[in-house]
């Protein structure tokens, strides 16, 4: 079964190919990585038959198994797939990474590229995670991609805690293009803001660029079709972005670094309050003419 290759800022997950044995037994070599398992993939001829397993998958299209890769370096081996166990329909995803390049968050980065992959092509209803009660990491990797714990169960000769994953709601946002003058200006001052406060970039083509955060993403493009240089925000159409910051202290970070990165302070004479004395943000204007405001969420005292 082919599936999709899978691209984030630093990995490459593609199908899995059988020349793919040798890093696999390396990945699982050490006993202490199937602690977890059902079985003890240490022993290479458990793993052989693991990765034919894998190899022989035959189900819908779009879902499977995928080598993870960093700089042409198999690094790991996930999965989303239907299971036996779950509701028909839906999918169980599942990662394996070698424990050399473990720390880094790149488990985290190859299930946030499943989960979107599941939801945004294959238009997955729900993807499950059964993670082991005692596999403390997988437990924060869950609750770091928005998992909700609905319960414990018996699952692979093991009590397992089951998570669920859920596409977007209806009438949520799901995404915002902004056509920008100059594409390079562009990522250097929202690339960078977005990053800061967790956005993660999504697509990228020759003429634009995308960022994701959950189930929506922003984003911009250079258009052939643009009919001025310079967005004026007081014309019809988008006046700014707002975008949650955290606290007071995080607004505060983020405002003193703007210049820094392309932007400017709008009404700064009134900061941080200008939107009033209970709203505490940062407005930033970039050099095309775009609007960001910085909202702070927990208001506490910087300091």
């Amino acid at each position: 079964m082919t599936v999709p290759v899978l691209r984030t800022p630093r990995l490459r997950l593609r199908g899995l190919d059988p020349s793919d044995g040798e890093a696999i037994l390396r990945i699982f070599a050490d006993p202490g990585r199937s602690r977890y398992l059902a079985a003890d993939f240490s022993d290479p001829s458990r793993c052989r038959a693991m990765i034919e397993r894998r190899l022989a998958y035959r189900g819908p299209e779009g879902l499977g198994h995928w080598a993870i890769e960093r700089g042409g370096t198999v690094i790991g081996v996930a999965h989303l797939r239907p299971s036996g166990v779950l509701p028909e329909g839906t999918a169980e995803i599942g990662y394996f990474l070698d424990p050399a390049h473990g720390g880094h968050g790149f488990a985290t980065e190859a299930v946030a590229a499943l989960l979107d992959h599941g939801f945004a092509t294959v238009s997955l209803p729900a993807v499950w995670a059964l993670v082991h009660e005692s596999n403390v990491a997988s437990l924060k990797l869950a609750r770091r991609l928005g998992f909700h714990d609905v319960g414990a169960e018996e699952h692979y000769g093991a009590r397992h805690r089951v998570h669920v994953a859920l596409p977007g709601k209806p009438g949520h946002l799901h995404h915002v293009e902004l056509w920008v003058p100059d594409l390079a200006r562009a990522e250097a001052s929202l690339g960078w803001l977005l990053t800061e406060l967790g956005w993660r970039e999504y697509q990228r083509w020759p003429d634009g660029v995308s960022w994701k955060l959950g189930a929506t993403y922003l984003v911009v493009e250079r258009s052939p079709a643009l009919t001025a240089e310079q967005h004026d925000r007081c014309r019809p159409g988008l006046n700014h972005l707002a975008l949650h910051a955290d606290t007071a202290r995080r607004v505060d970070e983020l405002a003193g670094a703007a210049a820094r990165h392309g932007w400017r302070p709008l009404f700064g004479e009134k900061y941080p309050h200008a939107g009033g004395p209970a709203h505490y943000a940062a407005y930033l204007a970039n050099e095309d003419g775009f609007e960001i405001e910085l909202v702070a969420v927990r208001v506490t005292p910087p300091g």
